[in-house]
This record gives C-alpha cells, sequence and structure tokens, in this order.
C-alpha cells in the first residue's frame, strides 16, 4: 500500500499546495508521526496526477519562476474516503535506532551508556518545548478547538505526540538512574 499517496491526498484535502509546500508540511505537522523525503514526493504527485487524483496548475512566481500547484480531484477525494475508513492494524514495530542501540548497550561502558541516554533525554526534552509551543496556538483560542475544525487532527495529532514524547522522557529519566555511572 502506498500511504505516501494518502498522506499527499490528505494534505491537498485541506487545500492547494505546491511540491515545495508539501515537503514542508512533512517537515514540520507531519513530521511529527510520518515522513516523507523530497526525492520521494515528487514521485508520487506524479503517479496521483497520471491517476487522476490531482491536478496541477502552473503559476508564475516572481517574474519568471514557475511552479506546480497541486489540488485534489473529486475522484481523489472519494480514494481517500475510503482509505480513512478503512481500519488498520497495529504497525508490527516502528523504527527507532535509539531503542535499537539501547538493545545492545551492553557493549558499552556504563559511561558511554549514560551520555548517550542523556543525549536523547536532552533532544526529546527539546521536542517536548517545541510541541508544546505549537499545542499553545490551539489552546490559546477562545474556543476550545472541536471536532468541526479544520484543525481538529492536527490538534489530535498535537495531543499524541506531546504524551509520547513526555512519557520518553519519563523513561529516559528512570533508566539514566538504572545505568548509574
Amino acid at each position: 500500500m502506498r500511504v505516501l499517496k494518502y498522506a499527499i491526498l490528505g494534505l491537498l484535502d485541506k487545500g492547494r499546495l505546491s511540491g515545495y509546500d508539501i515537503t514542508s508540511k512533512f517537515k514540520e505537522e507531519i513530521g511529527h508521526f510520518w515522513s516523507a523525503k523530497h526525492s520521494q514526493i515528487y514521485p508520487e504527485l506524479k503517479k496521483l496526477t497520471e491517476e487522476g487524483f490531482v491536478e496541477y496548475q502552473i503559476v508564475i512566481q516572481g517574474t519568471k519562476l514557475e511552479k506546480k500547484v497541486y489540488s485534489i480531484t473529486e475522484l481523489g477525494k472519494t480514494e481517500l474516503h475510503e482509505w480513512m475508513n478503512q481500519y488498520s492494524p497495529i504497525p508490527e514495530t516502528q523504527k527507532d535506532e535509539f531503542m535499537l542501540k539501547a538493545y545492545f548497550v551492553s557493549s558499552m561502558s556504563p559511561e558511554e551508556a549514560k551520555q548517550l541516554f542523556e543525549d536523547q533525554l536532552e533532544k526529546r526534552k527539546q521536542t517536548v518545548v517545541f510541541l508544546e509551543e505549537r499545542f499553545q496556538e490551539f489552546e490559546g483560542k477562545e474556543e476550545p478547538i472541536s471536532f468541526s475544525s479544520p484543525d481538529f487532527g492536527h490538534y489530535l495529532v498535537l495531543s499524541r505526540a506531546l504524551e509520547r514524547e513526555k512519557s520518553y522522557i519519563s523513561w529516559l529519566e528512570r533508566m539514566i538512574k538504572r545505568i548509574g555511572g
């Protein structure tokens, strides 16, 4: 299954975007739970166009620069909706390079292990600060965000990302104490 296809369709369902804009969304909002590289996005946009799920207009930016601005078609909306209504199994594994290193931690000295875990702890804390800043955009609004808001999905993902990172931090702190060193 080409999940990237549905990620792009979902983004375009929210509004028209250039390939650059889509790449930026993967670095910012979607990057908390799904990744795609620039080199994957453009071939997928080409396939989606060929399949009739998206279309584009060429827009002049500045005096000469042409860029394609993509939008979802009705066929693309139908395809996205059908995918959204399929229930997915829990993924078998989630790749986490740090956890792979943790599994092999006995190959390190306690000092090296502690340093590795402290580095990860610091990075996770920075991520929490970033996520909390983004989350405040929702919490600071006059009306609480509701299901009918176009940003409700972003709110859901941010709240889950915050919980995930805080839990990871708690685990790291406990393991650093256990490592000693």
